[in-house]
């Protein structure tokens, strides 16, 4: 029979930093930084990144649980000790991007304040704090010729991250992949170029610091586009690419890399009112998913509603929306409601907005918002709002999203909110990994085969 069980298993990589100087553990930010661009085209900047990758896998492959613990102690013990420079790095970041017309939504994104600053630190912290998968036993069996065989937690390898404007992914993807034994090469946005060094540099302080290869973890030192596709090719380096974008980034990734994807695609996240939900419940869940944070790939885009009780639950939560100031869309039952709501196309029901507008529909009950959900979704996260047990469970069940969620706001599709600690995406693949990227999803397995001079007859 098999049985789940679990148990887990620091190497000092001197090689000289070429693609910049690193502050080393004792000195400050002000350590003057040599880009790496002034030494080669983009080929052969991903080319050494790759190979000084490979060089640190073999070493992080071994590393004990309580080095890299050590290490991504001391880069979130950096980032708070350098938050001022982390967030004067943002603001030429933030100047730049308003200077060329970055939307709202992507400059909440790209922005970094303190308490922002000290939830990517807390971030590292609860990674800390999470059992190390590397190592554990997925389970184990005998077979009558007695050969015992094990399936066992072994880091992915080398990940490419490409990512658009949110600078904490640097923290996050850096931290996760470090803490699951895979060496990490970043590619941010061009619009968080400086914000993403600051940051990156706290997380390779802290690894020197560990006495772990500051190579598990590189950014890449320039904004040239060409980057991205070098790392789309790079099969010789990368085992993994996983894009963090809009819909023409995580295309592009998928159409033309030669490297396994893992993506996180568009956040068309659904909401369903249904007839026996509590009014005021459905009310304060459609606001706070909607208009919590708009610019995340948890805000509600969508929502619906129970064509038989839009008389009682429609007007007070289209109300509440548009006095928090979203523009709603709606189909001809919803704007008959409220001559406010303007008229909503097949457009709309496509597109995930990433700014305070939603669009709204009538449905003819949980079958209703199921078709709608997967004719128009995108399979990230769709969440029900009603009291009925078994409408809810309809709803859990039928609707093919990689989170559906009850009684409860989209915006939790978040890694830190699920208890992982952060996460590298929402994956909307069924492969591999769906829903939350974190530790556990950054690992795949190998089997390992014990005999006694077994043979095979």
């Amino acid at each position: 029979m098999r049985q789940p069980q679990a148990t887990v298993g620091a190497v000092r990589d001197d090689n000289a930093e070429k693609a910049y100087t690193v502050a080393r553990k004792g000195h400050d930010m002000n350590v003057q930084t040599k880009p790496v661009e002034t030494e080669g085209d983009a080929a052969a900047i991903v080319r050494e990144l790759g190979r000084r990758a490979k060089a640190a896998a073999a070493a992080l492959r071994m590393a004990a649980t309580s080095a890299k613990n050590a290490a991504l102690s001391d880069a979130a013990r950096l980032i708070r000790a350098e938050k001022q420079q982390i967030i004067a790095a943002n603001a030429r970041d933030m100047e730049a991007a308003r200077a060329g017309g970055l939307s709202d939504a992507l400059l909440d994104r790209l922005l970094l304040n303190e308490a922002r600053v000290e939830a990517m630190a807390a971030g590292l912290d609860d990674i800390v704090a999470l059992p190390d998968p590397v190592g554990q036993v997925i389970e184990e069996w005998t077979r009558p010729n007695g050969l015992r065989i094990s399936r066992v937690r072994v880091p992915i390898g080398v990940i490419g991250v490409i990512y658009e404007s949110r600078p904490n992914v640097t923290a996050d993807a850096g931290a996760l992949c470090l803490k699951s034994g895979n060496v990490v090469i970043l590619r941010g946005g061009s619009e968080s170029f400086h914000s993403s060094r600051a940051i990156a540099l706290c997380l390779r302080r802290g690894l020197a610091g560990a006495g772990l290869p500051e190579d598990c973890i590189q950014l890449v030192p320039t904004t040239d586009r060409a980057a991205v596709g070098e790392l789309l090719r790079a099969t010789e380096f990368l085992n993994l690419i996983v894009p963090r974008g809009g819909r023409t980034l995580i295309e592009r990734v998928s159409t033309e890399s030669r490297v396994p994807v893992l993506k996180h695609f568009e956040g068309l996240c659904h909401v369903y009112v249904d007839g026996a939900a509590r009014i005021e419940m459905a009310r304060d869940v459609v606001a706070n998913a909607k208009m919590r944070r708009v610019g995340v790939c948890g805000a509600a885009e969508s929502l619906l509603i129970d064509r038989k009780a839009l008389a009682t639950h429609a007007r007070p939560v289209i109300e509440r929306l548009l006095e928090l100031g979203c523009e709603v869309r709606g189909d001809a039952a919803i704007r008959a409601l409220d001559p406010r709501v303007k008229e909503a196309t097949e457009t709309d029901w496509r597109t995930e907005y990433l700014a305070p507008i939603i669009s709204a529909a009538a449905v003819d009950g949980v079958d209703g918002a199921i078709r709608h959900i997967a004719t128009w979704g995108s399979g990230h996260t769709d969440a029900i709002i009603t009291d009925d047990p078994a409408t809810a469970a309809r709803f859990l069940n039928e609707v093919d999203s990689a989170i559906v969620m009850h009684n409860a706001s989209t915006q939790f599709a978040d890694g830190g909110e699920f208890g992982l600690g952060a996460e590298i995406g929402i994956s909307t693949d069924r492969l591999h990994a769906r829903g939350p990227v974190g530790l556990v999803e950054l690992t795949t397995y190998k089997n390992i085969v014990r005999g006694q001079g077994t043979v095979r007859p």
